[in-house]
């Protein structure tokens, strides 16, 4: 009998985390170095808006951030872009450079490549998890990750695929399975959700899937672990207490629930990642389980621990007064901003 692709999907999915679990029962039998002296960290999230090499590569969606573009993007913008990003993310906290960064609209793993090997990151020794995804933009979504505090277990992606719509290819999600010290296994997804072109109630649904697709990933692990650790970060162009979130995803704030938003209160309270028409809207999220705020070993964070951060350098005066992200770019004119959305953080204690 031919299975519907959804439960092929799922026994997949399914497939992936149990053979990380048996490659940490066989990792674990072995001897290995104690608990990771870091006691604190930080899980960060980055819209970094469009992290473009300059190379226009034939059969690529790229030829807009290339010098012959009407945005004439060139070695010495991109250099200051990726110098800019790392000043960014190395200040990000006061408990040390971040153990876990989630990035989005990078557009391939050299940019990554170039990013980590900034004078800023070099120090750190980051890895990278990085897959190619279908988005029609040529953007993707990203896993940095401190190799003395993580280790990868496995990784994959997850595919979204609109039935009604087959032609709409977006973000794929990435899924990393990671381990900290002897036995502290932590899921992490990353995500980069369809944006709001068209309208907030138009381009809706489409985020509403794509949180039902996750939330599904989600039950298949914890149905393994009820107790498992997860973090879920990204652009979801949603607020967390938007349909897509809180009655899909069933982020909600506090301790009830499986999972819980780290930023909506923040968003109750008119704060936000992302500036438009005149209000800011908390686009970028961070949602954990509920053995990551109540474990009673290992890194665990606590609730409306969500942060966004932005400094002077990184905004400028619109024309509403107020200190907005400094973008990029805003069509072909160049800014010199970083990005136009703040990133968002928290910190994991021990």
């Amino acid at each position: 009998m031919k299975l519907p692709l959804a439960v092929k999907y799922n026994r997949f999915f399914l497939s992936m985390v149990l053979a990380g679990s048996l490659l940490l029962i066989n990792s674990c039998s072995t001897p290995r170095k104690s608990e990771p002296k870091v006691k604190a960290t930080s899980v960060v999230f980055y819209n970094v808006e469009n992290l473009f090499d300059t190379i226009n590569n034939q059969g690529e969606r790229d030829f807009e951030f290339s010098p012959e573009s009407p945005k004439k993007w060139n070695t010495e913008r991109y250099t200051k872009k990726l110098n800019d990003i790392a000043h960014v993310l190395m200040d990000v906290d006061t408990v040390g450079k971040p153990g876990l960064i989630g990035m989005a609209e990078i557009e391939n793993q050299s940019v990554l490549n170039d990013l980590v090997r900034t004078k800023r990151m070099a120090p750190v020794h980051y890895q990278i998890i990085h897959e190619e995804s279908p988005d029609y933009r040529g953007i993707d979504v990203a896993l940095l990750y401190r190799p003395d505090i993580f280790k990868e277990i496995t990784h994959t992606v997850i595919g979204i695929h609109f039935k009604d719509d087959p032609d709409y290819h977006t973000r794929d999600i990435l899924y990393a399975k990671l381990l900290s010290g002897k036995n502290d296994t932590i899921h992490v997804f990353v995500n980069h959700w369809p944006s709001r072109l068209g309208g907030l109630e138009k381009s809706q649904p489409k985020r509403v899937f794509v949180a039902s697709v996750l939330r599904a990933q989600v039950d298949s692990i914890t149905r393994l672990n009820p107790d498992a650790k997860i973090i879920i970060m990204g652009d979801m162009n949603d607020e967390p207490e938007n349909k897509s979130l809180f009655k899909v995803l069933q982020a909600i704030p506090g301790t009830d629930g499986t999972l819980h938003s780290l930023l909506y209160q923040a968003s109750m309270k008119g704060k936000g990642t992302y500036y438009f028409r005149g209000n800011w809207n908390m686009l970028d999220n961070l949602v954990v389980s509920h053995d990551l705020l109540t474990a009673k070993s290992g890194w665990t964070t606590v609730p409306a621990s969500g942060k966004v951060f932005h400094e002077k350098w990184m905004e400028y005066h619109n024309k509403n007064g107020v200190m907005a992200p400094n973008r990029t770019y805003g069509g072909p004119n160049y800014y010199g901003g970083i990005s136009d959305h703040f990133p968002v953080y928290f910190i994991l204690h021990r």
